[in-house]
């Protein structure tokens, strides 16, 4: 079921989807180098801090599964065109939250309304988009993480330096009512598999359909693979602020030099990626990438002693790997659905990754401590454990089925 554009049309349609995971992505990361400001205003632990991160991904989680059961009823433009703006008037609580437990509210709608966005646009890709290009098409639209990091994290945090923490969520909100616009004219209905489900849906409960998806074994080893890959770094991610200034010695202001470096080079390397995973198949990309990520994680909690260059040099490599295995990755989780049941498959893939990077992020917490000079300690056995989550992806990558193709 794949939907033909013309070049042009397919060129603004990627631009489009990049825009929405731009803002979507931006309003998960920003959290994470705020850590020390918030920390310190609201007087709360790393370990509540860590609560602050997953109160997010756990209510996109619940809300992955809650629209699992209806969005294969609606068209995808409609579902984007409705989720959408609700995502933008959450971001624009956050900015006006003026305590922990509004912040933390206000996360939760974020979450809610934004764990949907992703599965979306990727349901979207696999849907217009041959297999054979997707990799392609993939690394476009995941360059939203690249630019959030190289341009995006660093205005949010001159903005919260200049003005307060609120300010980032306040332009946030600004960009979506302008993506927004673009998203009206730009993107597809995509109403086809509505009607390949118009006779099955008059028989079949929203329960049943996400039954249907559930007790396919293919789509669980999906979920498996899906729910490790991103555990493996967000073991470690979340508290890679906090270790730079407790432990490193970073200046809040040289905060933003491990996101410009990170995000510069992920730019340059996701489309490679995207070139490689197509050429030399997506399931052998994405092992090297799963095989080589335990290094860098373990690298970036031991790279206290190192020069800045050096902390930079590695957390780069860390952003490269993390965000390079989510290419070729989600081609083979997108491939892998039943694709009368992709958006459903896709949705709840989105709460599956959701519930794991909260799990990861709670992992990590409850694993770090203080010392008595308020350096952290035992960072470095959360890498171990993401680590290990990511040799668990490697394995499960060659137990995939793929659909629409004869090659991984």
């Amino acid at each position: 079921m794949t939907t033909h554009l013309t070049p042009k049309r397919e060129r603004w349609l990627l631009l489009t989807l990049a825009s929405i995971q731009f803002t979507s992505v931006l309003d998960f990361m920003i959290m994470m180098p705020l850590g020390p400001q918030l920390t310190q205003l609201f007087g709360i632990s790393a370990g509540q801090f860590g609560f602050l991160v997953s109160a997010y991904t756990f209510s996109a989680g619940l809300s992955g599964l809650l629209a699992a059961t209806y969005i294969d009823q609606f068209g995808r433009k409609r579902m984007m065109l409705t989720l959408y703006p609700l995502f933008g008037l959450a971001a624009l609580a956050c900015s006006f939250a003026p305590s922990f437990e509004w912040l933390l509210t206000a996360r939760v709608a974020s979450g809610f309304f934004g764990g949907v966005l992703m599965a979306l646009s990727q349901t979207i890709v696999a849907e217009v988009i041959p297999f054979e290009r997707r990799g392609r098409a993939m690394g476009v639209v995941m360059t939203s993480f690249s630019v959030a990091t190289v341009a995006g994290v660093p205005l949010a945090l001159f903005l919260a330096s200049h003005f307060n923490w609120h300010a980032p969520f306040l332009a946030i909100a600004l960009l979506v009512s302008l993506v927004i616009l673009g998203a009206a004219k730009t993107l597809p209905s995509l109403k086809e598999h509505l009607t390949v489900h118009a006779s099955e849906n008059a028989a079949l409960s929203m329960l049943a359909n996400l039954r249907a998806v559930l007790v396919d074994p293919n789509h669980l080893r999906a979920y498996a693979m899906s729910a490790s890959m991103v555990f493996a770094g967000f073991a470690v991610i979340p508290y890679i602020t906090l270790y730079l200034q407790f432990n490193a010695g970073f200046s809040a202001e040289q905060i933003p030099y491990v996101y410009l470096s990170g995000g510069i080079c992920t730019l340059v390397s996701a489309r490679f990626i995207g070139h490689w995973s197509d050429r030399a198949g997506k399931a052998f990309a994405f092992r090297r990438l799963a095989l080589m990520m335990p290094l860098p994680l373990l690298g970036m909690t031991l790279a206290a002693g190192l020069p800045m260059a050096g902390i930079l040099v590695v957390s780069s490599l860390l952003f490269v790997v993390m965000s390079g295995r989510m290419i070729p990755g989600m081609a083979l989780i997108g491939a892998s659905a039943d694709p009368q049941r992709r958006g459903s498959f896709m949705t709840l893939n989105s709460a599956v990754q959701s519930l794991a990077m909260g799990l990861a992020a709670l992992v990590g917490g409850q694993i770090l401590g203080r010392d008595a000079e308020g350096h952290l300690t035992h960072y470095w056995v959360a890498a171990l454990i993401g680590g290990g989550a990511s040799m668990l992806s490697f394995v499960l990558a060659s137990k995939l089925r793929l659909h629409g193709s004869q090659t991984p």
